[in-house]
């Protein structure tokens, strides 16, 4: 039976925090270990969220929670020995959309949020696709096979906040597509020394040679004008596809939806003026956005969606 599906330990929230371990939590319960959850591991995505409405963060929190358990299965199954992570994912998919429990704790948040916002499975089975081009060794060979995993790492994770953030209109799904690549975008450039540590490569293969740089430039962190060159390349790529993302916020609703997205979109891509800030060397260490920073970028962020507002009136 589905509701009985066996999981090895799941990953609850981490830290010292012991109120969600060895019990069953109603909804509201539920709603408050995935609040829980993004404030501990998506800090742009929960400041972000500041604007939203109670029940819409909820509803992004739960859609979150799932996002971070698939990722963390497929860390679990990397382990000689597990099973396979996508049968697992998929089987655990139905079983939640079937109103199973398996005593996971974001589940009765996840069920309520995708009954009432209509998230169709097959976003989250887009979702399992992707996390599983992560096991093993990783290499991209071109910007077409990039394209489709941050399609189904990140675009579809754009496509399932929709609803939640009053989408109505069809031609914002395709605005949706591209802020998800954007950001995965820009994941994969501040992450290059994490990534290759792991074994896994997301810059284009063929990109790099143009570039004429090899996987021994990454792993000595070498820091020349051919990665210079690289970078700049592909942070004005990113860019592209964060103003073509962003012409879809006024689609959304004016509840804060708007403005919640202009701050994601902002947040996120503060990360590669820091990267150029660095010189382009994220080989030393993870970049990232001080929280002083982000409130500047929060004003940055409200007048970009005022002049988008007034733009499409």
């Amino acid at each position: 039976m589905a509701d009985k599906l066996e999981l090895d330990r799941a990953p609850l929230f981490e830290g010292d925090d012991l109120r969600w371990a060895g019990r069953r939590l109603d909804w509201e319960e539920s709603f408050a270990y995935c609040r829980a959850l993004t404030r501990a591991h998506a800090r742009s995505f929960y400041f972000s969220s500041i604007v939203l409405p109670g029940h819409k963060k909820d509803a992004a929190y739960a859609v979150y929670a799932f996002c971070r358990f698939a990722d963390d299965l497929l860390d679990e199954d990397l382990v000689p020995g597990k099973t396979d992570s996508r049968a697992r994912l998929r089987e655990l998919l139905g079983a939640l959309y079937g109103r199973g429990d398996m005593g996971l704790p974001f589940a009765p948040a996840f069920r309520r949020t995708v009954v009432e916002y209509k998230i169709p499975a097959k976003l989250f089975e887009e979702l399992i696709e992707g996390v599983c081009m992560d096991t093993g060794p990783v290499r991209i060979r071109s910007f077409e096979e990039l394209h489709l995993y941050c399609y189904r790492v990140a675009s579809v994770v754009g496509l399932m906040m929709s609803p939640i953030f009053g989408l109505e209109d069809d031609r914002g799904k395709e605005r949706a597509i591209e802020m998800g690549v954007a950001m995965q975008l820009t994941n994969i450039l501040r992450d290059v020394k994490e990534d290759f540590d792991k074994d896994r490569i997301y810059l284009p293969a063929d990109e790099l040679r143009r570039f004429g740089l090899s996987e021994e430039d990454l792993g000595a962190g070498r820091i020349d004008e051919c990665w210079r060159r690289f970078m700049k390349f592909q942070i004005e790529r990113a860019r592209k596809y964060y103003r073509s993302g962003e012409s879809g916020i006024p689609l959304l609703a004016p509840d804060g939806s708007r403005l919640a997205v202009a701050l994601m979109s902002t947040v996120y891509a503060g990360i590669l003026d820091e990267i150029e800030r660095a010189d382009y060397d994220v080989f030393k260490g993870r970049v990232h956005v001080s929280f002083a920073r982000k409130l500047g970028l929060a004003a940055r962020a409200f007048l970009k969606c005022r002049a988008l507002e007034h733009r499409t009136r």
